[in-house]
């Protein structure tokens, strides 16, 4: 039982004794600037208590007080109750803080969630968006796996259509045989350049057909020679044409073997992937059966679509009238599948925010075909992400590419971490591994601290400032941390006899902290909101930073009192590690 249950318990069990009722109570945490540790609203208990506010609440308190030992004394401001919490409860606390190997994980739920992440396009390594998309992703997973779920992480890469073809095309108009091995670039760089190459050769051409054939702009881009080349291509792929398949599965191997590459720098992974070359032809079914329901209609030309006006949406294409299928047909389709074959409870997309109308006609599709597991079908959206130079492009070759951005981050927190002259007396082996986790932690926390919805400005140099709200301050806390428990270690001090001593107010604060990790843990779970996680792991470094500048521990004379600041410190430097490791990223031991 957590501490909000048990003063729930204590509360309900005073209101039951008092006045017959523990409806509509309400506890809340005592705000900073009053006296206590919970605080009980007394207005909805008036009506059967008869009293005032205040005296409601005195009555209440005297009545807790006196049958509950852990609850040392209350006070009332207006019609507020505000219970103080007896120190001997935070210390026991702290002992099953301590003793708690897993502590802040959750038992087996016996849910299963999947959780799609990731979704790149093959013709293009990479960029700052598919990093908060990737470590979102990762990171809800890591979080609903700690909450006690069976969670399957996946990913659908978009591995076909007229955009792939444009890279084939340009690399067989303008790539001299060119491989990643002649040119030694990543392979998703090198499909990347001449997706870049193909569209300087469309806009080129689109030119010479305005100015040379009076066309008209929409004319042009449809009639530019390299646009009708990839249409043909694309043609010749869907008829499995072998020498185009051929280069298809040649590029794309490329591709895979630079996102791995980009994957493993990352840090995250997945359980299955599936590639939409393979699923595209999935839903074609539904379809049928949609119309046998008389849930979609057919026009004219012959498509399929739904009417969703009734609903406050629009009409929505299912199927075109040559009978192939579009994004939403597939969606119905693998959706349907992975239900089915994984048993899911719950699936997540992890989708930037242009596609909230899609996924909102996705579950109502589904709902209206009698799929009552479409209501556990969630769209995790989420924002732009902006650098202070602007917004990424792609097809103009000006992408913020993530292979370059970790590069960058690894690199300036080298940089930052010389000037502080964090690296001194560190062997170069040493120094690189903590540089490497000082910048992608950096580039995490930064991205994670922030709610997804919300469009977020990445600042690179503002991420690793080593006192503001960034993973490197907090992953020098637990270095920090880890340095006083080796100097304890190597003197040889005892922290067993940590009980013997009393706990100062500012150390009840840091058990108090502690004490919330778990419902912390549930919330993020509850919320898919790695935010949480990110904001509670900074408040808990803040604090002991400040009760570490306040309070000596290996000088403290009294060795109970050196014991017990010691075994604080060690839980602290834990919760971090747990913490950080939910969002994905590793702390140091030294720095």
């Amino acid at each position: 039982m957590n501490i909000e249950e048990f003063i729930s318990d204590v509360v309900c069990r005073a209101t039951s004794e008092l006045y017959g009722t523990s409806d509509n109570i309400q506890i809340q945490k005592t705000r900073k600037e009053f006296e206590g540790d919970y605080t009980v609203v007394v207005f909805p208990l008036l009506r059967a208590s008869r009293k005032s506010p205040e005296a409601t609440a005195t009555e209440l308190g005297e009545k807790i007080v006196a049958s509950t030992p852990e609850i040392k004394s209350f006070n009332v401001i207006k019609g507020f109750l505000n219970l103080v919490v007896d120190t001997s409860f935070w210390a026991a606390r702290f002992g099953e803080i301590i003793a708690k190997e897993d502590y802040g994980m959750a038992p087996a739920s016996g849910r299963t969630i999947m959780i799609e992440y990731s979704s790149p396009n093959t013709n293009k390594p990479l960029h700052l968006g598919h990093i908060r998309n990737n470590l979102l992703g990762y990171s809800v997973a890591t979080i609903l796996k700690a909450n006690g779920h069976n969670v399957i992480k996946v990913n659908l890469v978009n591995d076909r259509g007229i955009h792939i073809c444009k890279s084939m095309l340009a690399w067989q108009l303008y790539g001299g045989g060119e491989t990643p091995a002649s040119s030694g670039m990543k392979g998703d760089h090198l499909v990347g350049k001449y997706y870049v190459e193909f569209d300087k050769h469309y806009k080129q051409q689109v030119k010479e057909l305005i100015a040379e054939k009076g066309m008209s702009e929409e004319e042009a881009k449809r009639q530019a020679p390299i646009m009708l080349q990839a249409q043909e291509m694309l043609r010749k792929w869907e008829a499995k044409d072998p020498e185009v398949y051929s280069l298809w599965q040649t590029m794309n191997g490329w591709v895979y073997e630079g996102f791995d590459v980009t994957y493993k720098a990352l840090g995250v992974d997945f359980d299955k992937v599936y590639y939409e070359s393979e699923t595209y032809l999935l839903g074609k079914s539904l379809v049928e059966d949609g119309l046998k329901k008389g849930v979609f209609f057919r026009k004219e030309d012959n498509s399929v679509w739904i009417d969703l006006e009734a609903d406050g949406l629009d009409q929505k294409l299912l199927l075109r009238g040559d009978g192939t299928s579009v994004y939403m047909t597939q969606d119905l389709g693998t959706a349907l599948s992975r239900f089915e074959e994984n048993k899911l409870d719950d699936m997540i997309y992890v989708v930037g925010n242009e596609q909230n109308y899609h996924f909102q006609v996705l579950k109502l599709v589904l709902k209206k075909l009698g799929y009552e597991w479409s209501d556990n079908i969630f769209h995790l959206s989420y924002g732009m992400v902006e650098l202070p130079e602007g917004k990424m492009k792609s097809r103009e070759g000006t992408v913020v590419d993530a292979d370059d951005l970790i590069a960058d981050m690894v690199g300036t927190a080298r940089e930052m971490s010389a000037e502080l002259g964090k690296l001194d007396g560190v062997s170069e082996e040493e120094s690189t591994k903590i540089c490497e986790m000082v910048g992608l932690g950096a580039l995490k926390y930064f991205i994670l601290k922030v709610d997804p919805k919300k469009t977020m400005l990445f600042d690179p140099r503002e991420s690793i400032d080593f006192n503001g709200n960034t993973g490197p301050f907090i992953q020098y806390t637990h270095a920090r941390i880890r340095s006083i428990m080796r100097k304890a270690e190597e003197a040889g001090i005892n922290t067993e006899n940590y009980t013997e001593a009393t706990l100062l107010p500012e150390e009840v604060e840091l058990v108090k902290a502690l004490a919330d990790y778990p419902q912390v843990v549930r919330t993020a779970g509850e919320q898919f909101a790695p935010s949480v996680i990110a904001a509670y792991a900074y408040d808990l470094a803040k604090q002991f930073n400040g009760y570490y500048h306040d309070h000596s521990i290996l000088k403290e004379e009294n060795e109970a009192v050196r014991s017990l600041r010691l075994k604080l410190a060690e839980q602290v430097a834990r919760v971090i590690r747990s913490a950080m490791s939910l969002l994905g990223i590793n702390v140091p031991e030294r720095m």
